[in-house]
C-alpha cells in the first residue's frame, strides 16, 4: 500500500480523499500533492490529468473551478493504466 504524503495546508477541495483511494492500488508507492495555484477557465467538478513523466512516475494536473493542484506520483504503471485509474476514481 502505497502513502499520501501531506506537506501543504491547502488542497483542491475532495483531492485528498480520491488521493488516499489511489494510494491503496497495487503499483502506487507515494503520492505527494505539491504546489496550488489560480488557472484561466473553470472545471466544474474534480478532474485529474497525467501530465508529464517523472523520475519514477508521473506528475498529474487536479483542476476544481479556477484552481489547479500538481501531484506527484511514484509509481510502476505506465501512464495509460494511471489515466484509467484516474479517470474511474473521479466519478
Amino acid at each position: 500500500m502505497g502513502r499520501v504524503v501531506i506537506t501543504h495546508s491547502t488542497y483542491l477541495e475532495g483531492l485528498i480523499p480520491l488521493l488516499k483511494t489511489l494510494a491503496t492500488r497495487p503499483g502506487i508507492e507515494t503520492v505527494t500533492p505539491a504546489v496550488i495555484c489560480r488557472v484561466r477557465g473553470r472545471s466544474p467538478r474534480l478532474r485529474l490529468r497525467v501530465s508529464t513523466p517523472i523520475t519514477g512516475g508521473y506528475k498529474l494536473v487536479a483542476r476544481r473551478a479556477s484552481s489547479a493542484q500538481e501531484v506527484f506520483v511514484v509509481t510502476s504503471w505506465d501512464k495509460e493504466t494511471l489515466q484509467l485509474e484516474l479517470d474511474r476514481l473521479a466519478h
